[in-house]
């Protein structure tokens, strides 16, 4: 008997969260798990309230208190999940860069004063740098993992940290669509002057060829600029604007027929974006920028269902933008949009079985 079913033998899924265990207080190494989570804490760009470099570590802190029963999924928990160490190293240099980012950001704030340019004109290209290299970081690792069969999510940190996933998954898969669940469009094309801004990662992300959809959910602040894009994309860029959905829905359609029009419009193999601001900001009132509006918990777990049970694979994942906040509720929520996450992409890949 190996060591993992070993440690499903030994375990007791319905007993008290183990917080010197792994994620959700699970058993499994890295190793021995089917899903691997990266966390990266980091926020170089934020341009309103700092925070989301801890939300990998609030959202590890409060997964123990989860149980671990997913209806419809037989023994979910037996899948072996596990998240790396949150790493010190981009934790300080995230940490370093935000200081100086954040003055520079003022300095544009206040129409870019001439007495201090010199001060920041080498600045943008210094974060862009650094950018670079985690985008290639994040992306020989997650190479490595997939290499290995195991699925890959990565738990930002801002939703600039994902897009070396994203070029990982374009070397492995031919085409595939985004499902991007988000307040805002992410569409400017280096925003503030930083080309790997938070505000930056689709366009960045549409300069994959492999990328063929970009399918955005639940939209309700965007610049002009970022409609037009999507507006001039050919169909490459679909925007589900939040009021429109709700609009809809007002009008007397069902979430399910909003679902099914969202779906229809993405390809075969999808990768979720999934920033936590997509959510009514109730349900993360610590996230760098909320927005009124956004979609209920279930609203969203159900697309995320509704899509795997239209046969379509899920690939790869990133949940983005939890900040600690005041209180632990925006752990508590992250972690239960990552437990679901991490088990629906198992079951769109065959690796659990579900009844819907």
């Amino acid at each position: 008997m190996n060591s993992k079913e070993q440690k499903i033998q030994n375990f007791d899924p319905n007993g008290v969260g183990d917080i010197s265990g792994g994620l959700f207080g699970l058993p499994f190494t890295i190793e021995e798990s089917e899903v691997v989570i990266v966390p990266i804490p980091w926020e170089v760009t934020v341009s309103y309230s700092a925070g989301t470099a801890q939300g990998p570590q609030a959202i590890k802190d409060a997964s123990p208190q989860l149980d671990l029963y997913e209806p419809g999924v037989k023994d979910a928990w037996k899948l072996g999940i596990a998240m790396e160490e949150i790493s010190d190293e981009w934790a300080a240099t995230s940490e370093a860069l935000r200081e100086k980012a954040d003055a520079y950001i003022k300095w544009l704030e206040a129409g870019c004063p001439e007495e201090v340019e010199s001060e920041y004109e080498d600045l943008p290209a210094e974060v862009t740098a650094k950018g670079d290299e985690l985008l290639q970081w994040l992306k020989q690792k997650s190479l490595a993992y997939l290499e290995q069969g195991k699925l890959v999510g990565v738990l930002g940190g801002d939703h600039s940290t994902p897009l070396g996933l994203m070029h990982a998954l374009a070397e492995k898969h031919e085409e595939y669509g985004i499902l991007q669940i988000d307040a805002h469009a992410d569409l400017r094309d280096a925003y503030e002057g930083f080309e790997y801004s938070h505000a930056s990662i689709m366009f960045n992300a549409l300069k994959l060829p492999q990328v063929k959809k970009l399918v955005q959910v639940g939209i309700r602040d965007l610049a002009q600029s970022e409609a037009d894009l999507a507006e001039q994309s050919n169909g490459r860029v679909t925007t589900f604007y939040d009021a429109v959905l709700k609009e809809n829905m007002y009008a007397g359609d069902s979430w399910k027929k909003e679902c099914k029009k969202i779906i229809a419009q993405l390809p075969q193999k999808v990768y979720i974006s999934f920033d936590i601001d997509g959510l009514d900001p109730k349900l993360c009132p610590g996230t760098g920028t909320p927005v009124p509006g956004g979609l209920e918990f279930e609203q969203a777990i159900y697309l995320i269902k509704q899509l795997v049970k239209s046969g379509r694979q899920i690939i790869g994942f990133d949940l983005c933008e939890v900040a600690p906040g005041d209180s632990e509720w925006n752990g508590n929520v992250g972690a239960r949009v990552l437990m679901k996450l991490c088990n629906w992409m198992a079951v769109s890949q065959k690796r659990l079985e579900a009844q819907f």
